[in-house]
């Protein structure tokens, strides 16, 4: 295993390393390019910082098929931004120039009419909002630059095609960096994660003792983080792979990509592993081990096979024929007949359900089709809420770069420009964390401009400067992976040098970085001051509302879960219905999760401390419920295929619906504590039921422990019948009625399993609402 563990981190290095190499080629070939090359060439790069700039952009950590992308975002904001711009300089008669509010009125104007599309790309966005700043700068410094005034703007879209030029090079010298071998070879690498975390799941699931049980689980964890980072890596170049293969998109627009495929088989991982995790050592009875054994060894085979596919994946899979590979039918089941039904022996029951769902694709093939309903279902529903959203961002860009402009012009004329384009990259859709993101970008200009002032003194010559340059874009690209510095803290290191050593006749280097810096803090106060103006409320506040969200989206899932239960037989409707609202808990969590992390990071000032430590546990159970509340779906919607009667599958429905009604029911009582703990109200009827509820779960009791059972005694009535028709069916009806014991079972665990994390967030929403109280008084 630490073999493999090597190979993997070996792998991600050398993968860094390579795109760290690339970036550095393409910044020396606009250094090259601007400061020996030929004299045509230099006369019309006006704007070298720019090159640099759009050169970082396109090429950080990127493939053949994202440059080309990337290059495509820099034509698309040239188009928008330079021939307006000429128009607008002609026609404001050139050899006057514009005054400072004029130009500051213009970047607001243009950044809100180039932020409000949606067909945009964020990337095209961030080139065109630069190009905006360097415009009307460059018309207040220059003073309109004479009768051919309206053709300066011509020198940002030569600047601007430089840098793109250069990333497509350094892309392409001295091979073809596809995105292609780089998926695939990320591929092998989560298999072999996969493969890893599989063995250990296994040999989890057959210890005898606890202790060495947990400590497997916990060697799991880190690859499991590990196998979800590989995923985000997969998934950002499979776009690439389609810039490099446009013809296959447009032979079939119906395409998934191996990430989609790939992140399929996550679901039932997880799922194992909550399995193993939820139940003690070995909690089942089994009187021929050694068919056990074997049929352990049996799927730990097959599970190799399976992961031995991944290896072989095509690129991208059709949505509407997926290709699921070989189906592993002949799937040995643990000898039902000798286990005797407890609630220990329903998370046996459930791991080997994940394991069938692992092996035959299911949950690939459910979002294949639900993919293919939600697209013939869309409909404007959602126009308004996105149109909202797109205003606010808009405004936010104008205001942003309008201020940013105004007072840098005002500070410094000549070097304004930088406050803008400090900010010009930094745009995000959504909410962000401002502090933390203004403070890593001040810190990542703060010292690679300190870096570029120590290499000027120490180096005289401009070659030497160059040269000196290329190690500290590798070092940068390596913090761009850090947790300190992140993707905005590593760029702005990387342009901070680069704008000190890839430039010459600029004055003095010192004098330089000083006003730049100045620049930089007016830019970040201008993007701070309008986000907190835009949107006062606190990343905390925001959590704390938006966990009341998932609560009654949460409730809804639920209710839609009690219907889909309740339908006829293989009504497609219901499962769709259900999916969206579990789909839409899922997203939820995610913004949850999100707001967590902003509130973490951001600065408590005069306010109440965050409780970090409950909300994280609030977001595990959370996803933790939405995925138990899927696999519930997917036992229930194989039970119905191999329900026999109908009156034994509406039996099942009625088992569950009273199930899951009792589960809505303690969820309300949630809903309205956290209302409570809002609005910081503390009473104390609320305070004895959940003391109550306390006392019980530290006994070891759950209110609904009596109507669980019932699942049981209905698994026992069925084993029993199963043995009575052992004796006058042969061996496929036999594997039909162990598999109907498994649904039975993987049911029960997940109802069970609700009802547990239920309490979960029953006590972490309790003890926020006592940290508030205790805190206000």
């Amino acid at each position: 295993m630490t073999s493999t563990v090597a190979e993997r981190y070996r792998i991600i290095w050398c993968m860094r390393l390579h795109s760290a190499l690339r970036t550095a080629l393409a910044c020396a070939i606009v250094g090259g390019a601007t400061m020996y090359g030929p004299k045509f060439l230099v006369r019309e790069i006006k704007f070298a910082a720019f090159s640099y700039l759009t050169a970082v952009l396109i090429v950080s950590d990127a493939a053949l098929g994202d440059t080309l992308k990337g290059c495509w975002h820099a034509l698309c904001a040239t188009v928008q931004v330079v021939p307006v711009a000429m128009l607008a300089r002609w026609l404001i008669a050139p050899e006057v120039g514009i005054r400072v509010g004029t130009a500051a009125l213009a970047v607001a104007v243009a950044a809100f009419v180039v932020a409000l599309p949606e067909g945009t790309h964020m990337t095209a966005k961030r080139i065109a909002f630069g190009q905006i700043v360097l415009v009307c700068s460059d018309a207040v410094v220059s003073d309109g630059g004479g009768s051919d005034g309206y053709m300066r703007p011509v020198y940002v879209a030569a600047s601007t095609a430089l840098g793109a030029l250069a990333s497509l090079l350094a892309l392409m010298v001295p091979y073809p960096d596809l995105a292609y071998y780089k998926v695939r070879k990320l591929c092998r690498v989560y298999a072999e994660n996969a493969s890893e975390r599989m063995n250990l799941y296994v040999r989890a699931f057959k210890v005898q003792d606890n202790h060495t049980k947990m400590a497997l689980i916990s060697q799991a964890k880190p690859l499991a983080e590990t196998g979800n980072k590989l995923l985000h890596s997969i998934k950002s170049f499979q776009d690439g792979m389609k810039w490099e293969r446009p013809w296959s998109l447009y032979l079939n627009p119906n395409l998934v990509g191996r990430g989609d495929r790939l992140q399929s088989m996550e679901l039932p991982m997880r799922g194992i592993e909550y399995s193993l995790a939820s139940s003690p050592a070995f909690p089942v009875q089994v009187d021929d081990k050694e068919h056990l054994s074997n049929v352990l060894q049996g799927v730990s085979n097959q599970l190799g096979q399976k992961i031995e596919q991944v290896k072989c994946f095509p690129p991208f899979y059709s949505m509407t024929e997926p290709e699921t590979g070989q189906e592993f039918k002949e799937k040995p089941l643990l000898p039902l007949e000798p286990i005797s039904r407890t609630h220990k022996s329903d998370s046996v029951h459930f791991f080997f359900s994940c394991i069938d769902m692992l092996l035959n694709d299911a949950n690939f093939a459910s979002e294949v089709r639900q993919n293919r309903h939600e697209k013939s279902i869309k409909t404007f529903r959602s126009w308004l809420l996105k149109l909202s959203k797109r205003l606010e961002f808009a405004i936010k860009c104008s205001l942003s770069l309008g201020l940013a402009m105004l007072f840098g012009l005002i500070f410094d004329k000549e070097n304004g420009c930088w406050a803008g384009l400090t900010i010009a990259i930094s745009f995000v859709k959504g909410r962000q964390a401002i502090f933390t993101i203004a403070n890593t970008r001040a810190q990542g200009t703060a010292i690679g401009s300190v870096y570029g002032v120590i290499c000027c003194f120490i180096f005289h010559y401009e070659e030497l400067r160059l040269l000196a340059l290329l190690p500290w874009i590798i070092i940068t690209s390596f913090l761009r992976h850090s947790r300190m510095y992140s993707q905005t803290g590593g760029v702005s290191a990387a342009i901070g040098a680069l704008l000190i050593l890839g430039r010459k006749n600029y004055g003095s280097p010192n004098e330089f970085a000083l006003a730049r810096l100045a620049e930089v803090f007016i830019g970040l106060s201008s993007f701070v001051m309008v986000e907190l103006f835009l949107q006062p409320t606190r990343a905390t506040t925001l959590a704390k509302t938006h966990l009341h969200m998932t609560l009654c989206a949460l409730q809804d899932c639920i209710k839609e879960t009690r219907l889909y239960l309740a339908a006829e037989t293989d009504n497609v409707s219901k499962f769709h219905e259900f999916r969206d609202k579990q789909r839409n808990l899922e997203s939820l969590v995610c913004e949850l999760k999100k707001f967590v992390e902003d509130a973490e990071t951001e600065p408590s000032f005069w306010y109440l401390p965050f409780r970090t430590s409950c909300y994280q546990k609030l977001v595990e159970s959370l996803s933790t419920i939405a995925d138990l509340l899927y696999f519930l779906s997917y036992n229930f919607e194989v039970l119905q295929k191999l329900a026999e009667t109908s009156t034994r599958r509406n039996e099942l429905q009625e088992q569950m619906n009273s199930e899951i009604e009792l589960f809505q029911e303690n969820l309300s009582s949630s809903l309205k504590i956290l209302e409570k703990a809002h609005l910081k109200e503390s009473k104390a009827d609320s305070q004895d039921a959940m003391d109550e509820k306390l006392r019980d779960l530290e006994t070891g009791k759950l209110k609904n422990e009596e109507n669980l059972s019932v699942i049981s005694m209905a698994d026992d009535k069925e084993k029993q019948r199963n043995a009575e028709e052992d004796e006058e069916h042969d061996d496929n009806k036999k594997n039909l009625d162990e598999r109907r014991v498994q649904c039975l079972g993987a049911i029960g665990f997940c109802i069970n399993s609700l009802s547990k994390e239920r309490i979960e967030i029953e006590i972490c929403i309790k003890e926020i609402e006592r940290w508030e109280y205790q805190s206000s008084q």
